[in-house]
């Protein structure tokens, strides 16, 4: 398969030079994320008003909203370079996989915690087996399955293809979370974010849903390039670098 990347994805392919740039861009995500999370988190729990319906209830939203989208994006990305290291033999395809697996499965719990808290004043249950709920649960069990896989064979190798095999099969549920509330007629109210259609909430409570969304996705990248270079110094231990690496400590 003769397919040529720009330069940026050949150097990324490189674990040192992945270690490198990723320590330059740490501090900055996780410099991004604070203040993006500090001031949705402000904004929409004190200064947004309260829905009308819901009252101050509503609120959750700016946890369980983007929480839920980052669950589904970090699985897309588990995948998406599951299948990379399958086609193209890209170690740090594998590395990158292979720690979006814990990070996605904390989200997703964090996501079905806080739709179960929001359920409880809204639909009078903290659990109902709604179809997008119950996709969710299915992300997370997919979640658990990856990281079961990469973990279970002594060669690392063999893990890191059965975990990214068993992503790609589990791509099928993502579009099943996202179009449930159209397919089938569910307790979940419609998509809060699309790209065709005006949101429907009013600017001063969608804007800080955005910002919290964005924080989600700083802290994110953040978290798993931090992840990923300790995963990256485990594999190359060996390699002249990562000595160096460790004998300047």
């Amino acid at each position: 398969m003769n397919i040529k990347f720009p330069l940026w994805f050949y150097q990324l392919a490189s674990p040192k030079w992945f270690y490198q740039i990723s320590g330059q861009l740490l501090p900055w995500f996780s410099s991004a994320a604070f203040l993006l999370l500090l001031t949705g988190s402000v904004w929409g729990l004190v200064f947004a008003p309260a829905d009308y319906q819901q009252g101050n209830s509503f609120r959750i939203i700016y946890i369980h909203v983007p929480a839920s989208i980052l669950a589904q994006s970090c699985y897309l990305l588990m995948a998406v370079a599951g299948a990379i290291g399958l086609i193209w033999k890209i170690k740090m395809a594998h590395i990158v996989a292979k720690c979006c697996a814990p990070i996605g499965a904390s989200i997703a719990i964090l996501s079905l915690a806080t739709g179960a808290i929001w359920g409880k004043p809204t639909w009078g249950a903290w659990w109902v087996w709604d179809a997008r709920l119950t996709a969710m649960l299915i992300l997370f069990f997919l979640y658990l399955g990856v990281l079961a896989l990469s973990s279970a064979f002594e060669n690392q190798t063999s893990g890191d293809k059965a975990a990214a095999v068993l992503a790609l099969v589990g791509l099928i549920n993502i579009p099943i979370i996202k179009y449930s509330v159209e397919w089938w007629n569910t307790l979940h109210q419609p998509a809060t974010f699309t790209v065709t259609k005006k949101p429907a909430m009013p600017p001063e409570m969608w804007l800080p849903l955005l910002v919290m969304v964005l924080g989600f996705y700083c802290f994110f990248a953040a978290l798993l390039m931090a992840r990923a270079r300790i995963e990256t110094l485990q594999r190359e231990r060996k390699s002249d670098w990562v000595k160096a690496i460790i004998a300047a400590l």
